[in-house]
């Protein structure tokens, strides 16, 4: 492979980067900024479970795998311990500043040491009445085996020694922010607030955890391990789907460890007893960190009631084509709807479910479900329908990552109450977002589709920038029953003109609106393709990206995640140019603009141009017809490529720098809340 690809985990550490740089960011309300270091230590939690995880299994295969990837596992590995050290010495900068803001706005956080009599009382009763119970501590002996430590939970490494012997005892116990606050409102007078971690009101109550034994010190050191979470399902058809997943979500329980952090204050001994019997070598990323770890828990940072250090709420604008209390099935019919979330209300979806679980006339509902939101009301609409006699099918996504334990409950729950569930399809993960609605009155048939961006969640609808196209225009609503027919019967392979299915149809069809573009600028015609995507690392489709590129075709690209291309490389990439984005708000909508001689061809997708959507995934790609969508989307692109508060240019060495153009300050996700609320 050439020089002119970024390795995917590498950009995503970029990615990671742009996240913290709003955790910095002093202009960010100054709560915000501190979910912001949630949102980054998360994102880590998740990366090294999965692709760190992934690499150094890989990295055992030798040559085979630098011929996999493309590039070497252990060099990438190497590198990525340099960058993560390097972004958790930013991580802690930014942390001691955001705490001395927060105490110039007298919130403080305070550790065992720092509180007042009062607050020692309180913290101890604290203690007592709730912790104490929920602390079981594990004593190490030199020659047991650790405990199997719970991925990602956070432990207090104990040391008990007697001075005069200098004898000691070693244990660990897991901090049970699992089902306890992490962050315990202390007493505090109306114009201070004084928080404690919930690390901290256990070390003031450790002495009544150990008192059995002889010591005069107790010494604690927050650690943390990462273990791999990539599950593999066995091809074997003769146990049940959802058996073998059950099993591999145990064994994930079990997984090998990929990544240890520590206070770095931990005496050499401690450090040298935990990494050995956790089988860590040269090898493997220790990470030496301050005194507090699981960061994550920032993003569920109490509510103090401080409005100026938070983001202004926004209210979601009702969409210009749906009438409260009006039908929206008979909107649709009217004409084409493109949702925008979290600008428009997801409920107009729930509401579009409700319609259609009490109309005489629906006889069925069929969706797919990748990830659903904790108190789903798409659940309980489809539920309704199934007891107003509707036949309604759920297509459940097994494998939808650290959600599988969840989706096989709500499986199980659908089922119970007699709606069909599919799980997925062998051998392929659903990630398409559907759902088709039919309605038959005097033997007419009429179909109504949903097609999305983003799943089918009022959670992440709120957070996610994601669009949901409605349509009951027969092109497409024709083929989305063929797709739902293959979720029933594998076997049954359909055409397709207008929908773009892959793994079987999306590669082809992108390389040839690509070469479409390369041939017309060859021509001396215009061409351009702009697209909007979460990731783009696709090896193959980059190069044909790089060969429109050489021919002359304008290329712009917003990318908010991993992003493998090398931009600006004379004779290869000059012509290709690329942003990403991050703010208040994930950009998550993916969309796709081709020139086309001057006749616009746009796409909504659920895929992002990565191999595993093209080549391993159910996913879904829809033309857009209506030319008022049209020219919404393209202003949605225009938009955000003209963004000089929150967009940062992905060039060649990932520097992350701020784009600065114009003297005319553009924040687009602003705007495009200014111009939703204008009904565009």
């Amino acid at each position: 492979m050439s020089d002119n690809y970024i390795p995917k985990e590498i950009s995503w550490l970029s990615f990671n980067e742009r996240v913290l740089q709003e955790a910095g960011n002093k202009d960010v309300p100054l709560l915000e900024r501190l979910k912001f270091l949630g949102i980054y230590s998360n994102n880590l939690d998740e990366y090294f479970r999965v692709r760190v995880a992934t690499l150094k299994r890989l990295s055992f295969y030798g040559n085979n795998a630098k011929n996999i990837l493309g590039y070497d596992p252990k060099k990438t590995l190497k590198k990525i311990q340099e960058i993560v050290l390097s972004q958790n010495e930013k991580f802690e900068k930014i942390y001691a500043n955001i705490l001395k803001d927060l105490a110039r706005n007298k919130i403080h956080i305070v550790n065992e040491k720092q509180l007042t009599v009062e607050q020692a009382e309180f913290v101890k009763e604290y203690f007592r009445s709730e912790v104490r119970t929920r602390l079981m501590p594990f004593i190490i002996e030199p020659k047991s085996a650790l405990p199997d430590l719970t991925d990602d939970a956070i432990y207090l490494a104990v040391i008990l020694r007697k001075k005069k012997s200098g004898k000691k005892r070693y244990a660990l116990l897991e901090i049970p922010s699992n089902v306890l606050p992490r962050f315990i409102l202390l007493p505090s007078s109306d114009s201070e607030r004084f928080l404690i971690f919930l690390d901290d009101v256990i070390r003031v109550g450790m002495k009544e955890v150990f008192f059995i034994f002889d010591f005069d010190e107790i010494f604690a050191y927050t650690i943390k391990l990462t273990k791999d979470a990539e599950i593999e399902i066995a091809d074997d058809y003769l146990a049940s789907y959802i058996d073998n997943l059950s099993r591999s979500l145990q064994q994930r329980k079990k997984g090998t460890p990929v990544r240890f952090i520590h206070d770095r204050e931990m005496p050499a001994d401690l450090l040298k007893l935990l990494t050995k019997k956790l089988n860590f070598g040269p090898d493997d990323v220790i990470i030496p960190g301050n005194r507090y770890h699981n960061f994550k828990d920032f993003m569920n940072f109490p509510d103090l009631g401080l409005k100026k250090l938070c983001y202004e709420p926004i209210k979601p604008v009702q969409h210009q084509d749906i009438i409260p209390g009006k039908s929206i099935l008979s909107a649709i019919e009217k004409k084409d709807i493109m949702l925008f979330f979290p600008y428009h209300p997801f409920d107009h979806f729930i509401d579009l479910l409700r319609e259609a679980s009490i109309d005489p006339y629906v006889t069925s509902i069929q969706i797919t479900l990748y990830r659903l939101a904790r108190n789903s009301s798409v659940i309980n609409a489809l539920l309704n329908a199934v007891r107003n006699g509707k036949n309604v099918t759920t297509v459940v996504e097994l494998q939808a990552r650290f959600d599988e334990e969840a989706n096989i409950l709500w499986g199980n729950k659908l089922m119970n109450e007699g709606v069909k569930v599919i799980y997925g399809v062998p051998g392929l993960k659903v990630h398409a977002k559907l759902c088709l609605i039919t309605r038959v009155k005097n033997n007419i048939i009429q179909r109504y589709t949903a097609i999305g961006t983003g799943n089918f969640n009022e959670d992440t609808a709120r957070i996610y920038t994601d669009h949901l196209l409605l349509t009951c225009e027969k092109k497409i609503t024709n083929e989305v029953q063929k797709v739902f027919n293959f979720f029933h019967a594998n076997y049954r392979k359909d055409n397709y003109y207008h929908l773009i299915l892959s793994p079987f149809h999306l590669r082809n069809r992108i390389n040839l609106l690509i070469e479409n573009e390369t041939k017309n600028a060859r021509a001396g015609k215009k061409a351009y393709i702009w697209l909007k995507m979460n990731n783009i690392t696709d090896q193959d489709l980059i190069e044909k990206l790089y060969e429109a590129s050489s021919a002359g075709v304008e290329i712009r690209l917003i990318v908010r995640g991993m992003f493998s291309i090398v931009t600006g490389v004379k004779g290869v990439s000059e012509n290709i140019s690329a942003i990403g984005i991050v703010d208040r708000f994930l950009e998550h909508t993916r969309f796709m603009i081709f020139c086309n001689d001057g006749n616009e061809e746009i796409y909504i997708s659920s895929a992002d141009l990565m191999k595993r959507n093209l080549d391993h995934r159910i996913e879904v790609t829809c033309p857009v017809f209506d030319e008022s969508i049209k020219k919404h989307l393209k202003k949605v692109f225009e938009l955000q490529w003209s963004d000089n508060v929150k967009a940062r240019k992905l060039d060649a060495t990932l520097s992350n720098k701020f784009v600065k153009k114009g003297s005319k300050r553009i924040h687009s996700q602003v705007e495009i809340f200014k111009i939703i609320s204008n009904q565009e």
